[in-house]
């Protein structure tokens, strides 16, 4: 079967639903073998289905329950991919709620999301990729 731009977009709004309802299953079913995620500004990456799987389940356990609040601002879709701008405000362990803007671009591969690139300030990269931090990688730029 072609995958065609509508499939693609299809799956990536999927992939947005599937998070917001904290579906680890859905989430992860929308993503290519071994999807790619870069971080900006940071310039990290992270790479494979594992580190994808182990982000989620600390996504979905531990940085979802703290999130007070998030709203869409801005959407656009391009044949490269789902461009989602988002407000979202956190609870930290000490109780202080900050809200953060980010920007996550939900890459096509073939037939499913190559990954993401996702732009926020360093603290909530760190929060949200915390158990995999340390196993990041430069992003390759040029």
């Amino acid at each position: 079967m072609d995958f065609s731009q509508s499939d693609l977009v299809k799956n990536a709004l999927r992939h947005a639903e599937a998070e917001g309802a904290f579906d680890m299953a859905g989430t992860l079913a929308t993503l290519e073998n071994e999807p790619i995620y870069d971080l900006f500004p940071v310039g990290l990456r992270m790479v494979g289905m594992d580190r994808a799987r182990r982000y989620y389940e600390h996504y979905f356990a531990e940085v979802a329950p703290r999130i007070a609040h998030y709203q869409l601002v801005a959407e656009w879709i391009n044949p490269n991919g789902v461009c989602q701008e988002y407000d979202v405000t956190y609870r930290h362990d000490n109780g202080a709620v900050r809200t953060f803007r980010i920007l996550g671009i939900l890459t096509f591969g073939e037939k499913l999301l190559s990954g993401e690139r996702i732009y926020a300030e360093e603290e909530m990269l760190r929060i949200m990729f915390a158990p995999v931090w340390d196993e990041l990688v430069p992003v390759p730029l040029g």
